[in-house]
């Protein structure tokens, strides 16, 4: 069950076929959202790598009879971060109570959720490098020695007490792995990135997620899907949705084939490679204002009327990831590809 507050306790063993209540807390989406997420490592999609670290760790600390070591996994927006907290806590048979960086403001709300942890539990912290400094200080003692400090009183009088925490697992999350200190770093026993998924991972993730879904489809459909899902499993889902509502309300048929694919994903702006709107008009205000670069971030921000944060956090890692955009010291270049495909795709022929 999941409670629907700040923090969600997450029983293990929850099968994908199992029907649960719908999930109300914040973050964390309805049942067939949460029915979609693999629950043991084994039905993660991909992965190799990742999965046969985990396995490791999870084997050799089953059989010393100890508590799994912290883990911070880190990398883009949906790429299984949380996928991979669930399945941990089932493979290991434990709760998992989620929580988020921005959601613990005060030291006091760290302190109870880490007193309320039973032995063998994992807390996962979502986007954790939002942890405030001061309250992340008490997180030093808890994943070293199992303890908090906590202050009693003002002044002269005032008094610590150290709490004995039970033996618990810190999974953290992140999307800026450079704004975690490095003493928060340093105390986790792993820390693993995750990269964008291949296309061939993608199809097996939307084929399961039809099968799941009950939607008819022809593959040459999902890989049209996959091909324009900007590597993120995330996307990829979201846009099948888009892709089956298309179908059934726009030529009223159940079945997705590559032509209902192609319609309904260029109704929603995106095009071949994956790009959305705000992706094209960022290379068409590059090239077509500033003479394909250089340009400063803040500036182009500002013609696109974006915030400099989306853009450089958001946009700007797929635009360079396709190979599309350069970061150099005197600001944002369009690439010779880059060029081309403002100059094919985005229309702009008569602009040179």
């Amino acid at each position: 069950m999941i409670e629907s507050s700040h923090i969600s306790s997450v029983k293990s063993g929850i099968s994908k076929k199992k029907r649960v209540k719908p999930i109300e807390s914040s973050g964390v989406a309805t049942v067939i959202e949460q029915s979609i997420r693999p629950s043991t490592i084994d039905e993660i999609v991909g992965r190799d790598s990742e999965k046969k670290k985990l396995r490791m760790m999870i084997s050799s600390t089953k059989r010393r009879g100890e508590v799994l070591d912290h883990i911070l996994f880190y990398g883009p927006p949906g790429l299984g971060k949380t996928t991979f907290a669930i399945a941990l806590a089932n493979e290991i048979n434990s709760s998992l109570r989620i929580t988020s960086g921005p959601a613990i403001e005060r030291q006091g709300d760290l302190a109870a959720i880490l007193t309320n942890l039973k032995a063998n539990d994992i807390l996962f912290i979502d986007e954790i490098h939002r942890i405030p400094r001061v309250v992340e200080e008490i997180l030093y003692p808890a994943m070293e020695d199992r303890a908090i400090d906590i202050v009693m009183g003002k002044g002269p009088s005032a008094k610590t007490i150290r709490l004995t925490l039970e033996p618990f697992t810190l999974i953290g999350a992140t999307t800026q792995i450079g704004k975690i200190s490095s003493p928060m770093r340093d105390r986790f026993g792993l820390i693993q990135r995750l990269d964008y998924f291949g296309e061939e991972d993608l199809v097996l993730i939307l084929k399961r997620a039809a099968v799941l879904w009950d939607i008819a489809y022809d593959s040459d459909a999902l890989t049209e899907v996959a091909k324009r899902s900007r590597g993120t499993a995330r996307v990829a889902l979201r846009l099948l949705k888009r892709v089956r509502d298309f179908a059934e309300s726009e030529i009223l048929k159940s079945f997705i084939d590559r032509e209902t694919a192609i319609r309904g994903l260029e109704l929603l702006g995106i095009d071949d490679l994956g790009l959305e709107e705000i992706d094209r008009k960022i290379l068409a205000s590059i090239y077509n204002n500033y003479g394909g670069g250089p340009v400063g971030l803040s500036t182009l921000a500002a013609a696109v009327s974006e915030d400099l944060n989306t853009v450089e956090s958001v946009y700007e890692p797929f635009l360079m990831k396709c190979g599309l955009l350069q970061r150099t010291s005197r600001g944002r270049v369009l690439t010779e590809k880059g060029m081309r495909h403002a100059i094919e795709i985005l229309g702009l022929t008569s602009i040179i």
